[in-house]
């Protein structure tokens, strides 16, 4: 129910019919949800969409990094950071790999850390505006709908690991789910 856009408040709502549960009661099991979900397995992986957000977190902008397989709609990846550069670029690219058994072409936009960060670790890479890296402009947008029920700002007086758990937890969830044909 929370990954459908309730709030933990009225999600425990909900369930305060069949029993007494808090809304921290339903944060405690949010949080422990993304540890029920393997992780993405190592494969052959031929496309991969990699692109960067924005959120706040207590007025502070942060960057939500992912990667998604094109072909599988697969999340790959995700990473936060407080800043969105080629260092920051290159760490997100090596966790990308860990989930890749030979290195795949990459689908960026036209962010300037990319390039560099591709060279160094010896990357194909193209740029694509629009087409197979819909499915990660998809999955941001589902997570700012997500997110913006706070106004895009994480509550609870957060801290970056925080928003990382938060990320983690969303992205599980997001390939747990069946996937659509588009």
């Amino acid at each position: 129910m929370y990954y459908s856009g309730l709030s933990y408040r009225v999600v425990a709502g909900v369930l305060r019919g069949f029993a007494r549960f808090s809304h921290e009661s339903v944060l405690l099991w949010f949080r422990r949800l993304r540890k029920a979900f393997p992780k993405p397995k190592r494969k052959c992986r031929s496309l991969v969409a990699v692109d960067e957000t924005k959120l706040k977190l207590r007025g502070e902008h942060l960057f939500v990094w992912a990667a998604i397989d094109t072909k599988t709609k697969e999340v790959l990846a995700c990473r936060v950071s407080w800043t969105r550069n080629i260092m920051q670029a290159e760490a997100f690219l090596r966790k990308v790999l860990e989930t890749c058994t030979k290195k795949p072409l990459i689908l960026v936009d036209k962010g300037p850390w990319y390039p560099e960060a591709l060279r160094t670790l010896g990357l194909k890479w193209r740029h694509v505006t629009f087409g197979m890296r819909n499915r990660i402009e998809r999955w941001f947008g589902t997570l700012k709908a997500r997110t913006k029920r706070f106004h895009n700002n994480f509550p609870n007086n957060p801290t970056i690991k925080s928003a990382k758990t938060y990320i983690e937890t969303f992205d599980t969830r997001c390939n747990a789910l069946p996937k659509t044909k588009t």
